[in-house]
């Protein structure tokens, strides 16, 4: 049994608990460590996802117990995609807060390693109560870093923020306690398993169960009309928060896609809540058009744009069950990074015009603003999806593979929205100056953090083919739920 799968776990967790045990005072001792722990756990992803596509499943059983009865960790093409996907963003961003962001507050690298725990485990983990455990140490992580830097603006969105996922965790543990009261397991597989075999009030009571998923994992993933919370959240962060966040909302369509691949896709249960989900997924959408388009600060533009690709992954899921997965699995990973970049990038714009920051009015000269213009520029082409960067390749393979008028509406609408409300904030951060700048020299360190994530869009567009075919394998895998359930369980199921 490989041992390795349960890296992504430990390389966050021993590095989260050392960095609690460090003097506070030493910062660079503290920079370094963290910083170590997100190259070995790159290190680690990449190795997981090669054993991934060479080896099928890997499943790794905790304490030699068998499953259903023992914990398991799963990793499978999907799993090591997201792991290494975490990785990538995690350490652009924490060199990012290491330039002197990290010193705001007390314990920030040690949160931010518990954040990488609980987002890695909530991947890799093949039972449902322990997804809700991870979910658990990622939002509790989170709850301290949305707070980083205090402030009356981060403690308002952050109390918000914090209400709302308590809610969250309450439902999932009902919905918990129903799923186990009707089939008797938590483990994902054997769920799928026993969920086809219920009939009368237990079906009932699973569909429930089910339905209350769908909601928490909604409210994870920021969907309508569990969304409101994210942008003041985001754009309060510190800036290496708010990029690392940006893989919060897609650990919860991982959820989604996770449970819905296995059970019910196909059986009795087959497309439970999928006409719901997919009808919130198109409002999620068209009110994140409007937010972009009303959005009077550029941190606040660009939290919606991650609600807008919760939107459009969402959607296309739920249209086309699994067969629009390929082309999603590719948008999700160019919106994560690209939105992780802007996020970065808002903050040196911000600091670049003094006390104005991001708002959207006229103010001083940007330092340094012919760089961050071309930077803009590219970020802004990539997100909005035009050629002839990765954006533009995302989402037409989303179109081909979503034949649906109002998809097609929404998701042209949402690009124009995104090229009005980008072309308006840039042109007014950059060209409405009213004097010199005053603002603050972005370091090399900021830069190479920003160009880390931003470099990554071409490089998908040069190796679109193979980027889509590994995605394609990916769908694949996740279209044979049998393969997952036989590695899990074992024998012929």
């Amino acid at each position: 049994m490989s041992h390795l799968i349960i890296a992504p776990i430990l390389i966050p967790a021993l590095a989260g608990m050392l960095l609690l045990l460090e003097v506070r005072e030493r910062h660079r001792l503290r920079r370094i460590t963290g910083l170590l722990a997100c190259v070995a756990l790159l290190a680690v992803s990449i190795l997981l996802l090669r054993q991934a596509w060479e080896g099928g499943y890997t499943v790794y059983q905790l304490g030699n117990w068998q499953a259903p009865f023992g914990i398991v960790l799963v990793l499978d093409r999907l799993s090591a995609l997201m792991v290494l996907l975490t990785a990538v963003l995690a350490f652009p961003a924490l060199l990012y807060a290491s330039c002197g962001d990290d010193r705001r507050g007390a314990n920030f690298h040690g949160l931010f390693q518990f954040q990488l725990m609980g987002v890695n485990g909530a991947f890799l983990t093949g039972d449902l109560f322990n997804l809700f455990v991870f979910f658990e140490v990622l939002l509790i992580a989170s709850y301290g870093l949305a707070l980083h830097g205090r402030g009356p603006e981060r403690v308002r969105a952050g109390l918000h923020y914090v209400v709302l996922n308590l809610v969250g965790s309450a439902l999932f543990l009902i919905a918990l306690g129903l799923i186990y009261g009707t089939t008797g397991t938590l483990n994902m597989a054997d769920f799928a398993v026993k969920a086809q075999a219920l009939t009368g009030s237990d079906a009932t009571l699973l569909s429930v169960a089910v339905l209350l998923l769908w909601v928490v994992f909604g409210l994870k993933a920021a969907l309508f009309p569990l969304y409101f919370w994210l942008p003041a959240t985001y754009a309060g962060a510190t800036a290496g928060v708010a990029a690392l966040f940006a893989i919060m909302t897609k650990v919860g369509f991982y959820a989604i896609l996770r449970v819905y691949a296995l059970g019910f896709v196909a059986g009795p249960f087959a497309g439970l809540g999928q006409q719901a989900l997919w009808w919130l997924a198109l409002v999620t959408l068209l009110l994140a058009c409007i937010g972009v388009l009303g959005a009077r600060r550029l941190g606040v533009l660009v939290a919606y744009l991650v609600v807008m690709s919760v939107g459009t992954l969402v959607a296309s899921l739920a249209y086309g069950a699994l067969d629009a997965v390929a082309p999603a699995l590719y948008y999700l990973v160019h919106s994560t990074l690209v939105c992780g970049a802007l996020f970065l990038l808002n903050d040196l714009i911000a600091r670049g015009r003094g006390e104005v920051a991001d708002q959207m009015l006229a103010g001083p000269a940007i330092v340094h603003g012919g760089r961050l213009s071309l930077l803009f520029f590219v970020a802004a082409i990539a997100v909005i999806g035009l050629p002839p960067l990765s954006g533009f390749v995302g989402k037409v393979s989303l179109l081909q593979a979503v034949p649906e008028p109002a998809y097609w509406v929404l998701l042209l609408v949402a690009g124009l929205c995104g090229l009005i409300a980008l072309s308006r904030a840039g042109s007014t951060l950059f060209w409405r100056t009213t004097g010199e700048g005053s603002g603050l020299r972005p370091a090399r360190r900021h830069l190479l953090a920003v160009l880390a994530l931003l470099v990554l869009s071409p490089l998908m567009t040069v190796y679109a083919e193979p980027l889509l075919q590994f995605s394609q394998a990916v769908a694949a895998q996740l279209q044979e739920p049998q393969g997952y359930i036989r590695a899990v369980l074992g024998g012929d199921v």
